[in-house]
C-alpha cells in the first residue's frame, strides 16, 4: 500500500501552520495525479508570517556575520545531503526530466554556501577625511565617513513555476546572508519543495520566523504579501504582465523591488561562423527544448541567423527536434517532458496555430503526441517569422523556437531589441571581438558569446546578488 499525498501547512515562524481555507491539489503533469496537497492561503496566514518576520528581524539583522554564515553553510549541506528526497518531489510536482530536478536541488544548495561566503564580505566601504568649512549647521572640522551596507528589512520573495527550489534560493541565501528575514511566496503550481526547505533551514539552526513560505492557488496571498506594511521589499520573478502589477503595488508604498520578468532571448548567428560555432549555436537554442521544456525566461527561443546561413540552421533545428525523446520525465532517455499544466499546454498549441495563421512555416512539431496522460507538447520550430508576428514578440514559454533571417548587423540589433524583453541574449560569432562590440549594442542585462553557459558571479549572483537585500547607510564623525 502506498503513502496518501501529503498535505502541507504554511510554514510561519518555524511551524506548520494549518491553513484556514484547506487545501488545493498539486498535480503531477507526467502522470496527471496527485503529488501532495499545498495549503491554500489567505490574507490572515500572511499577516502572521509578516509579523513573525518582523519579529524575527531585529535579532537576525544583529546576528555575528560569522553565525550567519555557519547557518547558510549548514542549510546548503543539507540539502546536498537530502537531494534524494528533494529531487524526486521536485520532479514530480514540475514535470521536470529527473536529470534537470536533480541539478535545481544542488543548484539551491550551492546557492546557500556561496552566500555563505558572501556573508563574510566586508560591508564597509571607507572615504579619505575630507575638511568641511564652518556652516551654519555645524563648525568646519576634518569629516571622516563611511558607506555600510545595512539589511533592508523584511524581504517578500516571490517566483515563478519550474526551477522551484532553485529561483527561490536565489532570493532567499542573499537576503539572509544579508541579515534580512523572508517571507516566500513559491508558484501555485509547485510550492511543495519550497516548503519542505522550512524544516531544513530549522534544523540547520536558522531562527524561527526568520523563513517562512505561504502558498495559495490564486492571486490573494501574493495580492496580500506585496501589499502588508511589514514588507520592506519585494523580489519578484514570474511574467511581465504580473511583475507590472507587482511594482505597482510596491511603489504605492515606496518600498524596494527587484524584478526579473518575462523573457524572449535572441540568439544571433552571425555570417562568420565556423562549422563549429554553428553547432554551438544550434545546440545552445535546442536547449529551448530539453531544459524544463522550454519553461524558462532566459532560454534563445528566437534565432536570428544571417540570411547565408538561414536554412542550414533551420534544417538543423528541425533535425534535432524530430529526433529528440518526448516522453516520461522519470526514464532517464527522455530529453523533453511535459510542460507544466494543462493550461500551460493549450496555450504553447494556440501560439504555433496563430503563428501559422500568420504565415510562419512549421517544420517540425507543435501539435500533441500521443502520450496519455501528462501535458505534452511536440517540440516545434517555426521558419519564415517575420519580427512583427505574435509569437516572435510575446514569451511562449514552452518547447518553441522561432527562426528569423538578417542580413546585417544594424538589422539584427533591431529585431533583437525590437520586443519589451532584455533579459538575456547570445552571439555566435568566429570573431569573438566582433561579438564583443555586437553585444554593446543589445539592451539585454545578460549576454552569452558563443555559449549558452552562465557564470555564478555575474548579476544577480555573486556580489552583486547579495547587495540587491541591502541598502547604504553613510555614517559621519567628524575627526
Amino acid at each position: 500500500m502506498t503513502d496518501s499525498p501529503k498535505k502541507y501547512g504554511q510554514w510561519v515562524a518555524g511551524a506548520w501552520r494549518e491553513p484556514e481555507q484547506g487545501h488545493y491539489q498539486i498535480t503531477n503533469p507526467a502522470t496527471e495525479e496527485a503529488v501532495g496537497y499545498a495549503p491554500e492561503g489567505h490574507a490572515a496566514e500572511v499577516w502572521a508570517a509578516a509579523e513573525a518576520a518582523r519579529d524575527a528581524f531585529d535579532d537576525w539583522s544583529r546576528t555575528e556575520p560569522r553565525e550567519r554564515a555557519a547557518i547558510l553553510e549548514r542549510i546548503g549541506a543539507l540539502i546536498s545531503e537530502r537531494a534524494d528526497e528533494l529531487a524526486p518531489l521536485v520532479q514530480a510536482e514540475t514535470g521536470a526530466t529527473r536529470r534537470v530536478a536533480r541539478s535545481t536541488v544542488l543548484a539551491a544548495a550551492d546557492r546557500f554556501r556561496r552566500c555563505a561566503r558572501g556573508a563574510l564580505e566586508p560591508d564597509t566601504v571607507p572615504f579619505a577625511p575630507h575638511p568641511v568649512t564652518a556652516s551654519t549647521l555645524a563648525p568646519g572640522a576634518l569629516i571622516g565617513a563611511t558607506a555600510v551596507r545595512r539589511p533592508v528589512g523584511v524581504v517578500a520573495c516571490v517566483t515563478s513555476h519550474t526551477f522551484s527550489i532553485a529561483h527561490l534560493a536565489g532570493k532567499v541565501a542573499p537576503a539572509l546572508a544579508m541579515g534580512n528575514t523572508v517571507i516566500a511566496k513559491p508558484a501555485a503550481q509547485d510550492p511543495l519543495g519550497c516548503l519542505e526547505l522550512g524544516p531544513v533551514m530549522k534544523e540547520a539552526g536558522l531562527p524561527d520566523g526568520v523563513y517562512n513560505v505561504v502558498s495559495g492557488s490564486g492571486p490573494i496571498t501574493g495580492e496580500a504579501l506585496v501589499a502588508h506594511y511589514d514588507t520592506d521589499m519585494v523580489s519578484f520573478t514570474g511574467s511581465t504582465a504580473e511583475g507590472k502589477r507587482v511594482a505597482e503595488a510596491a511603489g504605492g508604498q515606496m518600498k524596494r523591488t527587484l524584478m526579473e520578468c518575462g523573457g524572449q532571448g535572441a540568439a544571433i548567428l552571425l555570417e562568420d561562423a565556423d562549422d563549429d560555432t554553428f553547432k554551438s549555436a544550434v545546440m545552445a537554442v535546442s536547449s529551448a527544448f530539453g531544459v524544463h521544456s522550454g519553461q524558462i525566461r532566459t532560454a534563445p527561443t528566437r534565432m536570428l541567423v544571417h540570411r547565408s546561413l538561414y536554412e542550414k540552421a533551420v534544417a538543423a533545428l528541425t533535425q534535432y527536434a524530430r529526433d529528440v525523446t518526448i516522453g516520461d520525465p522519470v526514464d532517464d532517455s527522455t530529453i523533453v517532458g511535459p510542460v507544466i499544466s494543462a493550461a500551460q499546454r493549450d496555450r504553447v498549441e494556440a501560439y504555433v496555430e496563430g503563428a501559422r495563421q500568420e504565415g510562419a512555416r512549421v517544420t517540425v512539431g507543435g501539435e500533441r503526441p500521443a502520450l496519455k496522460p501528462g501535458f505534452y507538447v511536440t517540440p516545434a520550430v517555426l521558419a519564415d517569422v517575420t519580427p512583427d508576428m505574435t509569437v516572435a514578440q510575446e514569451e511562449v514559454f514552452g518547447p518553441v523556437v522561432v527562426v528569423i533571417p538578417f542580413d546585417d548587423e544594424d538589422e539584427v540589433v533591431r529585431i533583437a531589441t525590437g520586443t519589451p524583453y532584455g533579459l538575456h541574449d547570445y552571439v555566435f560569432s568566429g570573431d569573438t571581438a566582433r561579438a564583443w562590440h555586437l553585444a554593446a549594442r543589445l539592451r539585454s542585462g545578460n549576454v552569452g558569446i558563443n555559449t549558452a553557459q552562465r557564470h555564478p558571479e555575474t548579476p544577480f549572483g555573486g556580489s552583486a546578488g547579495l547587495h540587491a537585500y541591502s541598502e547604504l547607510q553613510s555614517v559621519v564623525w567628524s575627526s
